[in-house]
């Protein structure tokens, strides 16, 4: 135990107080910051964590159950030590209260009714006078904590090292999903969050307190006491909770400029306007990865909140662009985005980092209707065997779609009629004609009616398996190549 703190020996060995251990005689260790009485059932919404509770025992349940419970409220919340008033209002102690106390190595501890509870406060206050102005002293120090961000251009890891000397506690910070919310700052172990930001801070060993942040906690700050260390209490962890809250907004503020600068690199490459050394010098300041290949994902019915939170953890860019979104990336993006709600994902086929994007645009625009179409989360470019027997090259893909498609498209553009989208509805519903009418909200005499024009401008006749082929094949060439609805 570190000089200058009260335990709770220490006023079991106070001849003034003549202290008698009941159970909990592995707790005598533990540190003392205050001496307060409290007649509740349940007092720790009230307390900091290291108080000597003292009660007559109005408070203490009568049944063997609740006085376990009650015991293990208090620990659970850091107090130190249970103090009972001789007699007075002290209900029959049940031997389940002793024995939670020797396995949580709680002590509970016996007040003479000569001994006024003032005195034990007393005696309290008077030894942590000293370890009260070391508290100060680490207040103040904390509070000079964006001096020396400024001032030494420390790093998050450093800072918060140095902090963690100043402070007596080892810091850990995560989000509210417990992933790490800092870099170089370590997640705490799991099962130490509470359920609600509002709840109680203390925690056995230490604190846990939310990160403020606008629109609710960016996360939590968990604080352990240091083996050795001279702990400095929760205001001194509540100041640290303020600079990580600053810490976190810097990280933002600069985590939303680089995504401005990634939105617009990644249009500049869309539009095919960068030369693929400079596009990959622009991807490589922006820390993406260039030793691995690159993909490129369309996601289209994803919250931009939702998809945000999903990539976070992950190096991309991401540009939005009516209902879709664009996001570049290492391959690994691909399942982060999946598991988005709701999101149907297109992927392209890797590629190095800085290649051009048309081939790779189109790829994942398809990839992505047919996500959406089969209520598939992720499509990945060539898992579809029908893409598998269509040319790479464009040239070869236009000469299909004219050859098999170049009327009827020039009929739809004309007149708006949907002549290829129903019949593609009609193939994918296996020609039941009364389910695709359904999917296209129309009637099936009037899909009749379209099919039939279909086949007089293509001159192809769709009960024939060889025209139905190759009229598949022709729609799904004009899918990748963009000339037709998605």
């Amino acid at each position: 135990m570190a000089d200058h703190k009260v335990t709770v020996e220490d006023l079991l060995r106070s001849p003034a107080l003549q202290l008698r251990l009941l159970a909990g005689e592995a707790g005598l260790g533990r540190s003392v910051s205050w001496a307060h009485v409290s007649e509740l059932e349940d007092p720790t919404p009230w307390l900091l964590g290291a108080e000597v509770i003292m009660t007559t025992g109005v408070g203490v349940p009568r049944s063997a159950a609740g006085q376990r419970a009650y015991l293990e409220r208090l620990d659970d919340a850091g107090v130190s030590a249970l103090a009972l008033s001789a007699q007075l209002h002290v209900p029959p102690l049940h031997p389940s209260l002793f024995e939670a106390a020797e396995e949580r190595g709680m002590p509970i501890l016996e007040v003479p009714l000569a001994v006024p509870f003032i005195a034990i406060a007393q005696e309290v206050a008077a030894a942590v006078q000293e370890d009260a102005r070391h508290r100060l002293g680490a207040q103040l120090q904390v509070f000079g904590a964006l001096r020396w961000l400024a001032a030494e251009d420390l790093d998050t890891a450093t800072l918060f090292r140095r902090l963690e000397r100043l402070s007596g506690y080892d810091v850990y910070l995560c989000t509210p999903q417990g992933r790490p919310l800092l870099p170089g700052v370590p997640a705490p172990p799991a099962g130490v969050l509470p359920e609600q930001p509002e709840a109680p801070p203390t925690i056995p060993g230490g604190f846990v307190l939310p990160v403020p942040a606008p629109g609710g906690p960016a996360g939590f700050l968990v604080a352990f006491e240091r083996e050795g260390a001279r702990p400095a209490g929760l205001a001194v962890v509540q100041h640290v909770a303020t600079v990580a809250a600053l810490q976190v907004a810097m990280a933002r503020h600069e985590r939303e400029t680089i995504r401005r600068e990634g939105a617009e690199t990644l249009a500049e490459l869309l539009q095919d306007v960068l030369d693929p050394p400079a596009a990959r010098r622009r991807l490589a300041r922006l820390g993406m990865p260039m030793e691995e290949e690159a993909v490129l994902l369309v996601v289209r019915d994803a919250p931009d909140d939702a998809l945000r939170r999903a990539l976070d953890d992950h190096a991309h860019l991401l540009l939005r662009r009516g209902g879709d979104h664009y996001v570049l990336g290492p391959p690994t993006l691909a399942e982060a985005v999946a598991g988005v709600p709701g999101a149907a994902c297109g992927m392209s086929r890797p590629f190095p980092p800085g290649e051009s994007l048309r081939v790779a645009l189109r790829e994942a625009g398809w990839a992505a209707a047919r996500a959406a179409e089969s209520g598939r989360p992720l499509v990945r470019y060539g898992d579809d065997t029908t893409g598998r027997w269509l040319p790479d090259d464009p040239a070869t893909l236009h000469a299909l779609v004219r050859h098999v498609l170049g009327e009827v498209l020039a009929y739809d553009e004309a007149h708006d009629s949907r002549l290829v989208t129903s019949v593609r509805t009609w193939m994918e519903r296996n020609r039941r004609t009364e389910e695709a009418a359904a999917a296209l909200h129309v009637h099936p005499n009037t899909l009749a009616y379209r099919l039939r024009r279909f086949a007089a401008l293509t001159g192809r006749d769709l009960s024939s398996s060889a025209a139905f082929a190759e009229v598949w094949l022709a729609i799904q060439a004009a899918r990748r190549l963009g000339l037709h609805d998605q």
